[in-house]
C-alpha cells in the first residue's frame, strides 16, 4: 500500500512523533493508522522508561480548586528543563493530575512510599479475613498479595485509574507525556485539602 504524505501528516498530528517515525510505522503496519499509532506508542513508552533515571530539577507547582471551594489541591511535578515546564502539554498534565488528586484522594505518590508498617498491617488483615473464610494457608498468602495490589490502586497516585480515562493509570499518563516531551517527568508530591477534614493518616 502506498503511504501518502497526508497519512503521515495525520499520524504525526495524532501522536506528536517525528515525520520519519510516522512513515516507518505506517510502512511496518501496512498503512493501518490504528496499528501504526499503537506501534509508535510502544516505542515511545520504551523510550520513556530509559529517561526515568534522568534528573528532574525543573517543573512547576499547580493547583486545583473544586467548584464550591470545599476541596483544593497543590501538586509539584518536575521535569528536566524550564523549556518543557512551560509547554502546554506539561502544564495540562499538572492540571490533570491536580484535578485527579482532588477527585481520587490518594495518600501516596508511589507504592514505594507506603510505610512498611502500613503494608504489614494491611497484609495481616487480609490474611486473617481469608483464614476466617476457611482458605488453606497457601491460598491465604495469594489472596493477601492480591488485595495489596487493590490497596495500591486505591491509595497510590501512580497506580490509580486516571479519572478522565479509566483505561489508563496516572503512571501510564505520565509515561505517555515523557514519550511526547522527551524528558523525564516526576510527580514529586501533592497536598489535598478538604474543608473540615483532618489530615489523612499516612
Amino acid at each position: 500500500m502506498e503511504i501518502s504524505a497526508e497519512m503521515v501528516r495525520k499520524l504525526r498530528e495524532e501522536t506528536g512523533a517525528g515525520m520519519m517515525d510516522c512513515k516507518s510505522a505506517l510502512v511496518e503496519c501496512g498503512g493501518d493508522p490504528e496499528k501504526a499509532r499503537d506501534a509508535l506508542r510502544k516505542k515511545g513508552l520504551a523510550a520513556a522508561a530509559k529517561k526515568a533515571g534522568r534528573t528532574a530539577s525543573e517543573g512547576m507547582i499547580g493547583s486545583y480548586i473544586h467548584p464550591g471551594a470545599k476541596v483544593g489541591v497543590l501538586v509539584e511535578i518536575d521535569c528536566e528543563t524550564d523549556f518543557v515546564a512551560r509547554t502546554p502539554e506539561f502544564q495540562a498534565l499538572v492540571k490533570d493530575v491536580a484535578m485527579h488528586v482532588a477527585a481520587s484522594s490518594p495518600l501516596y505518590v508511589t507504592k514505594e512510599e507506603v510505610p512498611p508498617a502500613v503494608l504489614e498491617r494491611e497484609r495481616e488483615i487480609y490474611k486473617a479475613q481469608a483464614a476466617a473464610q476457611g482458605k488453606p494457608a497457601n491460598v491465604v498468602e495469594r489472596i493477601a498479595e492480591g488485595k495489596l495490589k487493590d490497596f495500591y490502586s486505591t491509595f497510590c497516585l501512580l497506580e490509580q485509574s486516571f479519572v478522565k480515562d479509566q483505561a489508563k493509570t496516572v503512571g501510564q499518563l505520565v509515561h505517555e507525556r515523557i514519550a511526547l516531551l522527551k524528558e523525564n517527568i516526576v510527580i514529586r508530591r501533592f497536598a489535598r485539602f478538604k474543608v473540615g477534614e483532618e489530615p489523612a493518616a499516612r
